[in-house]
Formats: structure tokens, sequence, C-alpha cells
């Protein structure tokens, strides 16, 4: 049975002030014990009240656990920054800078940045790694999301989307310039492991993918064929299309081309924890890069 994700009363009872998030972030980054960066010993840290930081017991070295996270450099209250990612992993359709201002009882720009520094964030913890494999199906498409459309053959004015989705398991997307082979080949071979069977549309940039050591399986969209005679198809990634689309065009309105890649990794992120989406905030909360140790 799947589990639940965090509900509101359970969020604040368990992160009821600051101090509880910021004890969090130390405890899931450092620890006590934790090797000072300056002395070299393993110590005991003491908190400092007067700012977001803890002291070593030896040499007072000062220990920030919100440097190297999205809520570095600000004074907005880290309640409010875990709220605001609670609220993020508790939707299927995003959050608009607009909620989160009414939610938060920040300005707009307050909120937009905190939203775009959660976005980031996603993406990062999302990662980078390959899908596919030997007989693993993939999906690979793209579509225009934005600007205005001209006749029958999308295009001008719209952002490129450009993904790659395993069947059963994860999506990549990026923002690319074009849809040619110039463009998308490369970051196919990036993405998918060799010996993947490919499933594409009729698209001529998809043509080099059986030389590069790919299954090419292709389903002609151009005689409305969504399901070739051999099975092929890209029906799955272009449900995750319609999903982004309906999200965007419903929560946010519009989404410029410099942010928008942005977007797709959120969306992208919640794909791919689909199966156990009770996990996001958690993890959200609790995975960061690991401090450079200081020179010695």
């Amino acid at each position: 049975m799947p589990q639940k994700q965090l509900t509101t009363t359970q969020f604040f009872r368990q992160f009821p002030d600051d101090e509880t998030c910021l004890q969090h972030l130390f405890d899931v980054r450092f620890g006590q014990g934790y090797e000072c960066p300056s002395c070299g010993r393993a110590t005991r840290w003491y908190r400092i009240k007067a700012e977001r930081a803890y002291s070593c017991q030896f040499c007072g070295h000062h220990l920030h656990p919100t440097v190297g996270t999205p809520f570095a450099k600000t004074r907005t209250p880290l309640q409010l920054w875990f709220y605001a990612i609670h609220l993020f992993t508790t939707t299927r359709h995003g959050v608009s800078g607009k909620e989160l201002q009414r939610q938060l009882g920040v300005t707009y720009k307050t909120a937009w940045r905190m939203a775009d520094e959660i976005r980031k964030h996603m993406a990062t913890v999302d990662g980078d790694h390959q899908i596919g494999g030997f007989s693993k199906q993939v999906e690979i498409d793209e579509t225009f999301v934005g600007g205005f459309k001209v006749g029958g053959q999308g295009g001008v004015g719209k952002a490129v989307v450009f993904g790659m989705l395993e069947r059963g398991g994860d999506l990549v997307t990026e923002v690319v310039a074009d849809r040619r082979s110039g463009t998308l080949l490369p970051l196919i071979r990036e993405n998918v492991i060799r010996h993947s069977i490919i499933h594409t549309d009729e698209l001529r940039a998809y043509g080099g993918l059986s030389t590069m050591g790919y299954y090419h399986e292709q389903v002609n969209h151009s005689i409305d064929q969504y399901v070739s005679p051999t099975g092929s198809s890209v029906n799955s990634i272009e449900g995750f299309w319609r999903h982004l689309k309906s999200s965007i065009s419903g929560t946010h309105i519009w989404v410029s081309p410099k942010h928008l890649g942005k977007y797709a990794k959120e969306f992208e992120y919640r794909y791919n924890r689909r199966e156990a989406a009770h996990t996001m905030f958690p993890e959200l909360v609790s995975t960061f890069q690991p401090l450079m140790p200081k020179s010695r």
C-alpha cells in the first residue's frame, strides 16, 4: 500500500519553528562528532544564537548548515522555505509565485526567488543519469511550449522541449535550440544507454539512431498513426507533454523560454518519483551538495 504524503498538520508538527528546521539541516549534513574543518578534530558543536551557525568546542570555528543550500544568504525564515517545499511536493501541477506569496505572506519578488531556487534544487537532487539499456524501451519526442503557432507547423515563437522516457522508468528533459539531428542525437548518446530500443515519430532528425548502436522503431503521426504495426508508439511521453503544458497554462499561464528548462526539470523530478511521492519532501530537505573541506 503506497505511503501517504505529509499533511499540512503533520508538517507543522514536525517543523514548528526555525530552530527545528536549522537543527534538521545540521543533523542531516553534519551531526555531532563532525570533524571541524578548521582544527580537524571530531568535536561537539554548540548552537550560536546570534546567527544560523554552530561553534566548534575546541577552536570556536563556525559551521553554517544553510551554506550550499537554497536557504543560504536569505533572511526568509527557514520554516517558510520548508513549507514552500512542502507545497511544491504535494501538488501535481506546480505552485505559482502568486500562490506562494499568498500562502507565505512574503513579497512577490521573494516568492518568485524561492520558487526558482526550489526548482533548481529539484533538478540538482534528481541528478543526471542514463536511462535505458539492453532490451529496455525508451520513447523519445520533442514538443513546442509557449509563444504562438503559425499554420500547422508549430515552431514560430515557441521553445522546444526534448524528452527521453524509459517505459516504466525515468524521464530526462532538456530545452533545446532546435529539432535538428546535430542537436538531438548528441543528447540521446549522452543520456540513453546503447542497445536500447528507441521509439520515435517520423522526424528525420532521428534517422541516424540505428548507426549509433540503438534499435530504432518509428510511428508515423503524419498518417494519423499512433501505434505502428510493430507496436511502436510515443504515447507515454506525449502524456507527459500534455500534463506539462496543462500545468503551465493552468498554474503559471505562461513561462518564458529563459526559465522553461527549470519548470520542465521540476515536472521531471515529480514524474521520476511518481511511485513514491511521499519521499519528495524528506529528500529535498535532506539532500545537499557536500561542503568542500577547508585546506589546512
